[in-house]
């Protein structure tokens, strides 16, 4: 790393990303630049684009980190399904600005190695949780069994995140409850 790559902040590409995600949490993607991150961060307007070419660049590199962050709380949840569901909903609701960019693909280029590998990463992480289910319909078909469980965190996360329930109650005891209601754990 070249010390203009270290100047002002030590690692601008980590602090920019931080800014994005605190911004996108705030208020959403949409109106978000290069350059008011840039000013959020301190740093010249033109900062920013030494590692983001632009706006789906930077959206890129906060979709692959969240992923990568999301893959790792679900590997330390290991090898539960009632943990892995507990990780989820809570790397959701502590990371809202990255799960809003990691699943809106208008935002980003989903076609991106270092994405595809770190969602890739993700998912299996959270197949394997959904492995240890001993439901025989879950082991008789483990697709669908995967995709009821990502169903199940993904939306109770989105629910909550948006307001639509009670966010008055513990997320984590409403997602234990109803994970173990669904799947008997």
């Amino acid at each position: 790393m070249s010390s203009r790559d270290t100047y002002h902040h030590g690692d601008l590409k980590a602090t920019i990303l931080g800014e994005a995600a605190a911004l996108v949490a705030d208020r959403g993607a949409a109106d978000l630049s290069l350059r008011e991150l840039a000013r959020a961060a301190g740093v010249s307007h033109a900062a920013p684009a030494h590692h983001f070419s632009d706006r789906r660049g930077l959206f890129t590199a906060l979709a692959t980190e969240g992923f990568r962050k999301l893959a790792e709380a679900l590997t330390g949840a290991r090898p539960d399904f009632l943990d892995a569901a507990l990780a989820y909903v809570r790397f959701a609701i502590d990371h809202p600005g990255h799960y809003a960019v990691m699943f809106d693909k208008s935002l980003y280029d989903a076609t991106d190695p270092e994405l595809v590998a770190a969602e890739m990463s993700a998912g299996a992480e959270l197949a394997a949780g959904v492995g240890t289910l001993d439901d025989p319909r879950a082991k008789g078909d483990p697709q669908a069994a995967q995709l009821a469980a990502w169903s199940l965190v993904h939306g109770f996360s989105l629910l909550w995140l948006n307001g639509a329930i009670d966010t008055d109650t513990d997320p984590m005891a409403t997602v234990h409850r109803v994970a173990g209601m669904l799947y008997g754990t």
